[in-house]
């Protein structure tokens, strides 16, 4: 298994490339603003094929890119319904002060193919099968992407040594709270974490010294 990431952007969101090994096809994870690129980089160096991009959930620093990565090599882009309102308006899940205007009224589209997740299927994409978790809290459409072999994408839900935020529209820590315990913490110890934000980590490590986990029980579904 192949998977390489870069930090893209301003606000440095993880931008990562799933592949079975060198050669092969491949899926693209979160390309955030200026993502293209560190993309591209990253293609040529392992000869990759990008056959889908798959999005965590609709914030603008996760999703910046979609449109012309998915335009450039004419694929889908996967995105939960809840948060799919964002790849147009982005500003819908910001905070913007009156008469505000986001980056200097930059427009955003959906890229022409979007496909929706649904909370517990499997994507069977570049050789490579994810399972989608909803993970709602930082936003309503957040997911996680859980591969079988002990990884997890956790977008801006599982960070290391913190959560993600859950004041901006959208948002509720209580609900974040309660994702973490069903999506995270019935994982291995072992489980290695790829978040949206900052270096990657281990469920073992989170659970046992991230300070707002502190108290909080695994919740395993339907609980």
């Amino acid at each position: 298994m192949l998977v390489t990431g870069f930090p893209a952007g301003s606000l440095a969101a993880n931008c990562y490339l799933v592949a079975p090994g060198p050669g092969e096809e491949c899926v693209i994870i979160d390309p955030g603003q200026d993502a293209g690129p560190g993309i591209e980089e990253v293609i040529a160096a392992h000869r990759l094929k990008p056959v889908a991009v798959l999005l965590t959930h609709g914030h603008l620093d996760h999703v910046w890119s979609v449109a012309p990565v998915c335009g450039a090599r004419d694929i889908p882009a996967y995105i939960h319904p809840a948060d799919r309102e964002l790849l147009t308006d982005p500003a819908k899940g910001l905070a913007l002060g009156p008469g505000q205007q986001l980056f200097q009224g930059i427009e955003f589209t959906e890229p022409d193919d979007v496909a929706e997740l649904a909370d517990g299927m499997t994507l069977r994409l570049a050789g490579i099968e994810l399972v989608v978790d909803h993970a709602p809290g930082h936003t309503r459409g957040s997911v996680a992407f859980r591969h079988a072999e002990g990884m997890l994408f956790t977008g801006d839900l599982l960070f290391a040594g913190s959560i993600g935020r859950s004041d901006l529209p959208g948002g509720d820590h209580q609900e974040l709270l309660a994702s973490v315990a069903r999506v995270c913490l019935t994982l291995p110890d072992e489980t290695w974490v790829l978040p949206g934000h900052g270096p990657d980590t281990t469920i073992g490590a989170e659970r046992a010294g991230n300070p707002f986990l502190a108290g909080l029980a695994p919740r395993p579904a339907g609980l």
